[in-house]
């Protein structure tokens, strides 16, 4: 990206999406082996991630995976009453065991995701609340099956080329952190009172020090480091690295149900994942088999991306685009006037952002 990009607050120049960028590829590198991979000052990497951060623009987190944990993961669409839809969207955005909402249909419709840790976490929220829920008048539920792309900052590859391959290869680059994986594991992982406390802590600040989260978590940094590095490496935990769309210049969001004939499922979740207008895609029980979300500069853009990218995917039967009216939470980041807001700037360990 060679033009600065606007915000309200401040204009967001090259040298910041190549560190937003940098963040991506290795979210809790030193603000020192940033500066020397981009050739920029330590200093002048610190001002301006924490710019970028008290702008909204960017916020890196410790996220937990339920699904290694033995949890499956939901995707729900609500149907609301006209009127009810915000207040229902900003209370699903409340909850932690739901990591995104979404508004839409001129905001009577509200899709989210859950991240339940618990089945009766899980039960209590698709079986019991929102059914008891009077403005929500249907509801549909899809677990999700196979995951394309998602996972660690859903490394959105429209970044792709902001970096040279020697500046990602500086930084440690092996490829894309997320793979293609099943949702569940089949041997989950069990998790101690001690991994409880560096997950809160990673929630405030994903690039807290190891001298910090050894003090939340009651351990040494050495094993500290040696956990955290087992957790990620074991896909429990990922450093997510989220992105306010709009700051780059991406203003039209779109949810994308997809019917694929079942012969071709695996190919066109594949293929989605290598599109750089694409942030997310799994594969999802009931008649639409494949949901994807999808970033675009307007609406112009995604009708384009849609008719003809999306339109031509092999097996591809019908297709309903759902642009979003809303990002309420995505994350589990809540987002207002389309700017990441951090609910958790001072936890229990009171972690430092890491130099």
């Amino acid at each position: 990206m060679t033009r600065a990009l606007m915000t309200e607050s401040a204009p967001i120049q090259p040298d910041d999406v190549r560190i937003i960028r940098a963040l991506q590829i290795a979210p809790r590198a030193s603000f020192a082996a940033i500066a020397a991979a981009l050739g920029l000052t330590e200093g002048s990497v610190n001002r301006r991630y924490r710019r970028l951060r008290a702008d909204g623009v960017i916020r890196v987190a410790g996220v937990v995976n339920p699904g290694a944990l033995g949890q499956s993961r939901w995707l729900v669409r609500l149907r609301c009453r006209p009127g009810s839809g915000p207040a229902i969207a900003d209370a699903l955005a409340r909850r932690d065991d739901v990591n995104w909402v979404s508004l839409g249909a001129a905001g009577s419709e509200v899709t989210c995701a859950t991240q339940s840790r618990t089945r009766e976490q899980r039960e209590d929220l698709l079986g019991q609340r929102l059914p008891r829920t009077a403005a929500v008048l249907d509801i549909n539920a899809a677990a999700m099956l196979r995951q394309f792309l998602g996972g660690r900052g859903h490394y959105w590859s429209a970044l792709q080329g902001t970096l040279s391959p020697q500046e990602e290869a500086a930084l440690g680059s092996g490829g894309p952190p997320f793979t293609e994986s099943p949702v569940v594991a089949r041997e989950p992982l069990h998790l101690t009172p001690e991994d409880e406390k560096l997950f809160d802590a990673l929630a405030v600040d994903g690039r807290a020090g190891l001298v910090d989260l050894a003090a939340a978590a009651g351990l040494t940094p050495g094993r500290v480091s040696r956990r955290l590095d087992a957790l990620l490496r074991h896909r429990v935990l990922h450093i997510d690295v989220e992105i306010a769309p709009a700051a780059l210049g991406y203003h039209a969001r779109a949810h994308l149900l997809l019917r694929v004939h079942p012969s071709e499922v695996k190919n066109a979740g594949r293929a989605l994942a290598q599109e750089p207008g694409i942030a997310f895609a799994a594969a999802v029980s009931g008649p639409w088999n494949i949901h994807a979300v999808a970033h675009c500069r307007d609406l112009d853009e995604l009708f384009e991306f849609t008719s003809e990218r999306i339109g031509s995917l092999a097996g591809l039967q019908s297709m309903e685009v759902s642009p979003v009216l809303r990002q309420v939470k995505q994350a589990g980041t809540r987002l207002v006037d389309d700017r990441l807001v951090d609910d958790r700037r001072v936890g229990p360990s009171g972690a430092r952002a890491r130099r």
